[in-house]
């Protein structure tokens, strides 16, 4: 068994001398977790593996497992279109937005604040575009509001339960999408221009989710596995295909980033940082990040609660990515 302790020293570096307030490092194989441990404490109170952190944008590859399954089941296609759901989407658009244009953030659909006063859906129809969808990419997060109608409209039920099947099919059942499950919230957000006690409100599809490492390691674990509990896989293929291969890429994921998106999920096939270049994954705004490299048969996640993450602090998680890839 491989030992990462390089990977926590890391962390606990920067717990100890800052930035990061707490952490949780996990990292598993396709038995399961393999090394997991907190670091840091809150108003008095150490921080435990057990607990929950916001997940913010992990959360996206979540939501996309419960529509893939949709998917699996005929239900949907990734060319789907939103009006399928929500016919209203789009009135003053010449185009058409399909399911694969919200995962790949290839929509056009104009970004409002985390915290939207409007809420998710005035905000998903509010008029313009910020492109046609199809013939670029920048980052959405409002996009996957129109994934959850189409979740909903597929299966009948509120998308927060196909959700919560997916933690099911995983043995992740900590997914929640709850603020009150976590006593770390981001230290920093209205510093940051966040007011998180209103975003928290949103249980946004897009970035609302929080869970423990373990829930999100399960999740790691089952796809290394690639034994069908999650997808199929064919399936585990398909979410994994370049969608963003040859477009334009605006701000913040530019090209010189080295990656595209796939069905919700990051390809850092080219990030110029990165020893393993088949790692895929999602990161949060927070600071959490979870990655899987299946040539190295290994996933870790570290959960952290810095408003707008660590690298705006100069932090590079590459170093953390390298330092779990060449313990294995």
């Amino acid at each position: 068994m491989p030992r990462f302790d390089h990977a926590f020293d890391w962390v606990r570096r920067h717990v100890e001398h800052g930035p990061l307030p707490t952490a949780v490092l996990g990292i598993a194989t396709a038995e399961g977790v393999i090394a997991l441990d907190a670091f840091g404490s809150e108003r008095g109170r150490a921080t435990s593996v057990d607990d929950h952190y916001p997940l913010f944008s992990v959360t996206k590859p979540i939501v996309g497992l419960a529509a893939l399954r949709l998917i699996e089941e005929g239900r949907l296609t990734p060319d789907t279109p939103l009006t399928a759901a929500v016919p209203e989407f789009g009135s003053d658009r010449d185009d058409l937005v399909r399911l694969r244009h919200l995962v790949s953030h290839t929509s056009g659909i104009a970004e409002p604040p985390m915290e939207t006063p409007l809420g998710l859906r005035p905000s998903l129809l509010a008029p313009g575009r910020d492109f046609a969808a199809g013939t670029m990419s920048r980052y959405s997060t409002i996009a996957f509001e129109g994934v959850a109608a189409l979740i909903e409209h597929a299966s009948g039920a509120p998308w927060e339960r196909a959700v919560a099947a997916v933690g099911e099919r995983a043995d992740a059942p900590g997914i929640t999408f709850d603020a009150d499950a976590s006593s770390h919230a981001p230290v920093d957000a209205a510093e940051q221009g966040v007011d998180y006690a209103r975003f928290a409100a949103l249980r946004h599809p897009g970035s609302g989710a929080l869970a423990r490492a373990v829930d999100v390691l399960a999740i790691g674990s089952a796809l290394l596995r690639n034994d069908g509990s999650l997808v199929a896989p064919v399936t585990y293929d398909a979410m994994l295909r370049p969608l963003t291969a040859g477009l334009p890429k605006l701000e913040p994921y530019v090209e010189s980033r080295g990656q595209d998106w796939g069905f919700t999920w990051n390809l850092r096939h080219s990030a110029r940082g990165l020893l393993a270049r088949d790692t895929f994954g999602h990161g949060g705004w927070a600071g959490a990040e979870f990655w899987i490299t299946p040539s190295a048969g290994v996933c870790f996640v570290l959960l952290t609660n810095l408003g707008a993450g660590f690298r705006r602090l100069g932090v590079d998680a590459d170093e953390l990515h390298n330092a779990v890839a060449a313990a294995v």
